[in-house]
């Protein structure tokens, strides 16, 4: 590895639930500094998330969703003797989290039409849960073409 890393930085748990998972996706969600903004937004889609699915914790359901939306391998671009081929390889817990909540997000941003925002991720967490939606269909697309270019797995770095 070539020089210093960057520090990781503490993030403090949400004060609701007290989970830093949560506390991380807000993080991800918040746009331009609007954290109160962001932190409604994911709560209220909790509340309404746990009353759909007739009770149940909320964070274990976000943390269900997550789980399900987690790639376990993607293809990186490797440029072999002029030649550029998509290497599959492993992803780390970090990463697949990151994803999973980037694409969460990505996909409750693409379907919110004329519907507030809430709804849009209520929907998609509801469908994560349940292994359905958007995000559940890019996790399978990028499990897909690493499947279809194993062939190349010989040139990981």
């Amino acid at each position: 590895m070539r020089g210093k890393r960057a520090k990781q930085r503490e993030i403090d748990a949400d004060p609701k639930y007290g989970s830093i998972k949560l506390s991380k996706f807000i993080n991800y969600l918040m746009v331009g500094g609007k954290k109160n903004i962001a932190r409604s937004a994911v709560y209220n889609s909790l509340d309404k998330l746990s009353s759909e699915l007739k009770g149940g914790n909320p964070v274990e359901l976000f943390e269900k969703a997550l789980l399900n939306v987690k790639p376990p391998i993607e293809i990186k671009a490797r440029r072999v003797g002029g030649a550029n081929y998509q290497v599959p390889v492993p992803v780390d817990e970090k990463r697949q989290e990151a994803l999973a909540m980037k694409w969460i997000i990505e996909a409750a941003r693409s379907h919110r039409g004329n519907k507030p925002f809430e709804e849009a991720l209520t929907a998609e967490l509801l469908n994560a849960t349940n292994k359905q939606g958007d995000a559940i269909k890019k996790k399978e697309e990028t499990v897909r073409m690493a499947e279809a270019n194993k062939a190349f797995a010989h040139f990981a770095f």
